[in-house]
C-alpha cells in the first residue's frame, strides 16, 4: 500500500479536519474550551468501533484514552501508545489576529505544529486502518491530554501507568527543525530559593543582614554548576520593599536543564549542601516543578532503527535528534519504555506569531505513522 499517495490524495480532508481543531481554540487553562475541543475529535473516532475510555477531571480538561482493537494481536505483544494532547498555549480570540490559511506549502495558525497536526495524523491514521479493513500487530492506545502545555500530577499519572503495560510510545510532538525526531530531550528542574535576613536602615547596612544579596549570591554558585549540556536561567527575582531599607526577605526561581538522570542528581545534591555565604542568613531551597530527562536508551535506539528502516521503504529519510524541551514522551520514559518523540510533521514558529507546518511533512509523517502503527 503507498501510503504517501494515499494520503496525498486527502490532504483537503487532512487541511480540513486540521482547520477545525484549529479554530476551536483551546487554552490550557480553559476547561470548557479544552473540552469543546476534545469532543470534536472524540466524535470523529467512535465511529471507528474504538473503545473510548473518558477520565473526567475537574481543574483541566477531561483526559481520553482510546482503545483501537487488533485481530492479529500476537501473544505476548504490549499495544503502542501514542501520546496527543489538545492544549495549547493560545488564548481565546488568537484567531481573530493569527488566522488558519495556507500559503504555498505552509499551514498557519494557534497550535497547527504544536500539536493540533500530530492529533489529526493519529485520526487518519486510526481511520485509514479501519476503513481499509488493517489489521495492527498491536493493539492501538491513542491518550489525549489536556494539559499538556503547563503539566498536570493526574495527566503525568495516566501517562506512566498507561506506559508501563505498553510496549512502546509514539509522541506525536512537532518534529525539530529539519524533520529529525527529539530522541532525547532535556530534563527540567524549576527550583524556588528563599533567604531571611535582617533589616537595616539603607545608611548603616552592616546592622542588617540583605536577603537579596543572599539569593543573588547562590544563584551564582549555581550558575558556576559544572555538568556538561547544563542551562540555568534565573526567571523570578523578588524581595524588599524600598530602597532605603535593607531588605530582611528575598526569593528567586531558576529554571535548569540537564540532559541525564546522572545530572539530576549532582544538581540535588549540590543544593542540597547549599549554605548561606552570610553566616547570619538563612536559605531554603524547594522544588517548584520537574520534568524527567528523556535519554536516548539501547531500547530506544532500536525502535528509532525500526522507524527509519520503515520510513526508508517510503522513501523517507529519519535523522535522530535532541530537545532542550519536555514532552509527554519524557514521562513515558521514565518507565523504561523505548519512545519516539518528534513523530508529528516539519515546521517552524512553536509558540509564536509565526507558528506553521510543512503541508508535504504533513503528509509524510501521517503515512509514516500509518506503517508503524501497522508494524512495529
Amino acid at each position: 500500500m503507498d501510503f504517501l499517495r494515499y494520503f496525498k490524495s486527502r490532504q483537503g480532508e487532512m487541511i480540513s479536519r486540521l482547520k477545525t481543531l484549529v479554530r476551536l481554540e483551546s487554552p490550557t487553562s480553559d476547561k470548557i474550551a479544552v473540552d469543546k475541543c476534545s469532543a470534536a475529535v472524540i466524535s470523529e473516532l467512535s465511529s471507528l468501533g474504538v473503545k473510548i475510555k473518558k477520565i473526567p477531571q475537574k481543574e483541566i480538561g477531561d483526559l481520553f484514552l482510546v482503545e483501537y482493537p487488533s485481530t492479529e494481536i500476537k501473544a505476548g505483544e504490549k499495544p503502542l501508545l501514542i501520546l496527543v494532547h489538545i492544549d495549547t498555549v493560545w488564548p481565546i480570540g488568537t484567531i481573530e489576529h493569527m488566522p488558519f490559511y495556507l500559503a504555498e506549502n505552509r499551514l498557519y495558525g494557534p497550535g497547527v505544529l504544536d500539536m493540533k497536526a500530530g492529533v489529526v495524523s493519529a485520526m487518519m491514521a486510526l481511520k485509514t486502518i479501519n476503513n481499509l479493513g488493517l489489521n495492527p500487530r498491536r493493539k492501538i492506545w491513542m491518550f489525549i491530554n489536556s494539559a499538556e502545555e503547563t503539566g498536570h500530577e493526574e495527566a503525568h499519572r495516566q501517562i506512566v501507568a498507561l506506559a508501563k503495560r505498553a510496549g512502546a510510545a509514539l509522541c506525536l510532538e512537532p518534529a525539530l527543525p529539519g524533520g529529525a525526531l527529539k530522541m532525547a530531550r532535556k530534563g527540567r528542574l524549576v527550583i524556588k530559593i528563599e533567604a531571611s535576613g535582617c533589616s537595616a536602615h539603607a545608611s548603616t547596612p552592616e546592622k542588617g543582614v540583605n536577603a537579596i544579596e543572599e539569593v543573588i549570591t547562590q544563584w551564582l554558585k549555581i550558575k558556576k554548576l559544572k555538568i556538561k549540556g547544563l542551562t540555568a536561567n534565573l526567571g523570578l527575582i523578588g524581595g524588599g520593599e524600598k530602597a532605603n531599607v535593607v531588605p530582611d526577605k528575598a526569593w528567586a526561581v531558576v529554571d535548569l536543564r540537564f540532559w541525564t538522570a546522572r545530572d539530576l542528581a549532582q544538581i540535588k545534591s549540590f543544593l542540597k549542601n547549599l549554605k548561606p555565604d552570610n553566616r547570619q542568613a538563612k536559605i531554603r531551597t524547594s522544588i517548584v516543578s520537574f520534568t524527567p530527562p528523556m535519554e536516548f536508551s539501547p531500547a530506544s535506539r532500536e525502535l528509532f532503527a525500526r522507524a527509519a528502516d520503515l520510513a526508508s521503504s517510503l522513501g523517507l529519510t529519519l535523522a535522530a535528534g535532541q530537545s532542550g524541551g519536555g514532552s509527554d514522551g519524557s514521562i513515558a520514559s521514565t518507565t523504561g519504555i523505548p519512545v519516539l518523540d518528534g513523530l508529528g510533521p516539519d515546521g517552524d514558529g512553536i509558540h509564536a506569531l509565526d507558528e506553521h507546518l510543512l503541508l508535504s511533512s504533513f503528509i509524510e509523517r501521517t503515512a509514516l505513522l500509518t506503517r508503524l502503527l501497522l508494524e512495529l
